[in-house]
């Protein structure tokens, strides 16, 4: 069967996210946003592994969980924060199981190494290489995968905290991670420029603070919806059975370009070479962005394509669509009235964006936002990249939408 995955959200007991980011929200945006498997993120955290067993109905011949009508896998992040060979290192990763029995032997083993009640993401002081064979020791039912692998502070490759290559994290380990995740500031036709890349599935999901915010990344499969049956199609990159990803356009990413926001300092990787790494304003060292980290571990040119790949497709969310049609901000009561109108006409955001056609889109919806999602299918955009933990903005009308909406204040 076809179906979208979100593999990577938190829960309200990450720092910094909603306090709506329990089962039930998270299942009502699932049906909105049009998502059949979904993440149930921070399993370590014990306060929120009781509320999954009390929510969840485990489905043991297929490893995932039941919750009116949507699937979740049990999924959870770490941070590893730790020294090796003289030099600190901050890595992201996430772990995926089919059974709260398995969850349970990990935050077991977890908790040798940090405090797990201290946050959704609890910070572990253990190498990657270490989480690796601790896991696999456990059981290799278990998925591994480094998060959001580009993020200059907290990633596998991250410019000021990472490594040059899966090998130096993970040793022995490598070939037993199960993908990669991309990040929102990298798609995967950057990521196709590592040859190093090119035998592992690279996966998208939102690691979402937030319900609306789930889906704004995710995974198409058409397979069996069952956790083992996933986890071979990964590790077998097959593209007959992963479909493709969906993906933010890059740029509106939180670090694409370099930077520093306090400065108002957005540098293309090339401005920063020019100006030998550092803020014109402030004098620091800048903040590498992820384009610039590509560009540094890249041994193949901008655009290549691999043989036998997943493909992609990147969009923009529709509040942010009927958004900029509207002049308001996403957040507004009226962008939500219009969102919910649009989801029911259609069934899902997902069906908006991607499976209806414009003629039938023009037929049913505003014909503005139609042409928005068209513009968007066909990347007509304008795009200020974002840096140094500052989101990019999109604009899908651009200098037109602002004539007209001068036009029509005029009248």
């Amino acid at each position: 069967m076809k179906f979208v995955a979100d593999f990577h959200i938190h829960s309200k007991y990450s720092r910094a996210t909603s306090r709506e980011m329990n089962i039930p929200q998270l299942a009502k945006w699932a049906k909105l946003k049009g998502i059949a498997l979904l993440g149930t993120g921070d399993f370590t955290h014990h306060l929120w592994l009781q509320e999954l067993k009390q929510c969840l109905e485990p489905q043991d011949n297929r490893g995932l969980f039941l919750y009116e009508g949507i699937q979740f896998i049990l999924s959870g992040e770490v941070s590893n924060i730790f020294s090796q060979g003289g030099r600190g290192y901050r890595v992201h990763n996430i772990i995926m199981v089919p059974s709260f029995g398995l969850a349970e032997e990990i935050n077991k083993m977890l908790s040798f190494y940090g405090n797990l009640a201290s946050d959704g993401r609890p910070i572990i002081g253990v190498s990657c290489q270490r989480l690796a064979e601790e896991l696999f020791k456990i059981s290799q039912d278990i998925m591994l995968v480094p998060g959001h692998i580009w993020t200059p502070w907290f990633s596998l490759f991250g410019s000021n905290s990472g490594f040059n290559s899966l090998e130096e994290a993970f040793g022995k380990h490598t070939e037993e991670i199960t993908a990669l995740e991309t990040g929102l500031s990298s798609d995967p036709l950057m990521n196709w420029r590592l040859s190093a890349l090119d035998s592992f599935s690279l996966i998208s999901n939102s690691d979402s603070h937030s319900p609306s915010r789930i889906g704004r990344e995710a995974n198409v499969f058409d397979c069996d919806l069952n956790y083992w049956e996933i986890k071979n199609v990964l590790e077998k990159k097959d593209k007959s059975k992963f479909l493709y990803t969906v993906e933010f356009f890059p740029e509106e990413g939180k670090y694409h370009y370099d930077g520093h926001r306090n400065c108002n300092v957005r540098f293309h990787p090339h401005q920063t070479k020019e100006h030998k790494g550092l803020c014109p304003t402030c004098g620091r060292p800048l903040t590498r962005g992820v384009l610039h980290r590509v560009e540094e571990l890249a041994d193949r040119p901008e655009g290549f394509v691999p043989e036998n790949v997943t493909g992609y497709k990147s969009l923009v969310p529709l509040d942010e669509i009927i958004a900029e049609v509207k002049g308001v901000n996403k957040n507004s009561k009226a962008v939500a009235r219009e969102y919910l109108d649009l989801v029911h006409i259609f069934d899902s955001e997902f069906n908006i964006l991607v499976n209806a056609s414009h003629e039938e889109l023009s037929s049913k919806i505003p014909q503005k936002i139609a042409d928005g999602i068209q513009r968007v299918r066909e990347k007509k955009l304008e795009i200020l990249p974002g840096y140094d933990g500052e989101y990019g903005t999109i604009k899908i009308f651009g200098e037109q939408k602002e004539r007209e909406d001068q036009q029509f204040t005029l009248f």
